[in-house]
């Protein structure tokens, strides 16, 4: 599978962003999508997950109640809406489609 982010950015605490990522390829296999975020220095983070047949969301404790994951299927089309950012928040953030990474997309909040 193929995976492309996009939607990164600077933005002020507090502010929202929404990422995108878009997959291509053997994609009638995922089960399982998520996104991951790595800051400089700290250890790779996975922030939020959804079983692509069930619809199940699962969350790191850090982004509960800000961040929502959803997909649309029909466009392969995976999502991280981050609300209510703050500067801990910046990292390079990945979508995943186990064993495939994307390229990243770096978000910085200020």
């Amino acid at each position: 599978v193929q995976l492309v982010e996009s939607g990164g950015g600077s933005v002020q605490a507090g502010g929202s962003l929404r990422l995108s990522c878009a997959a291509s390829g053997n994609t009638y296999t995922s089960s399982c999508m998520g996104w991951f975020r790595q800051a400089p220095g700290k250890e790779r983070e996975r922030v939020a997950r959804i079983n692509t047949a069930t619809g199940s969301r699962h969350y790191a404790d850090s982004v509960k109640g800000r961040f929502t994951i959803s997909r649309d299927n029909a466009k392969n089309t995976l999502y991280l809406q981050m609300n209510s950012l703050k500067s801990e928040d910046t990292a390079l953030y990945y979508c995943t489609d186990l064993p495939d990474w994307g390229q990243g997309t770096q978000v910085t909040v200020s």
